[in-house]
């Protein structure tokens, strides 16, 4: 099992496996047949309030993270991360967002979190 974080804007490789957006915005500038997207759920994504409140830089990436977990405990993220889970056991799964510094976005935190199992 390989899950790893790829700018989305990044051309697709073969071994990215599953690639799944977890961007809650489909990225501009990118058509969706050339994006490959396999899956993109949105429920897995950051709150709108959330993503702004973050992109305005009223919070640091240690603060998202943490309320961002807190809003992966719903039961519709719960589900759709137990979901991207089990994808990574079948195989290689590639999480794809739009993001300048994927390291400090929500790929990461999903990356970390399906890191510790």
């Amino acid at each position: 099992m390989t899950v790893r974080v790829r700018r989305i804007y990044d051309p697709p490789e073969a071994e990215d496996g599953v690639r799944v957006l977890v961007d809650r915005l489909w990225p501009r500038g990118v058509a969706k047949d050339a994006a490959h997207v396999d899956e993109w759920p949105k429920g897995l994504t950051p709150s709108t309030g959330l993503r702004r409140w973050y992109h305005a830089g009223e919070g640091s990436f240690a603060q998202f993270a943490e309320r961002y977990e807190a809003e992966l405990g719903a039961p519709e993220a719960a589900e759709l991360l137990a979901h991207v889970r089990e994808l990574a056991r079948e195989g290689d799964v590639t999480l794809l967002t739009a993001s300048k510094s994927p390291g400090e976005s929500q790929a990461a935190v999903l990356l970390r979190l399906l890191g510790e199992e």
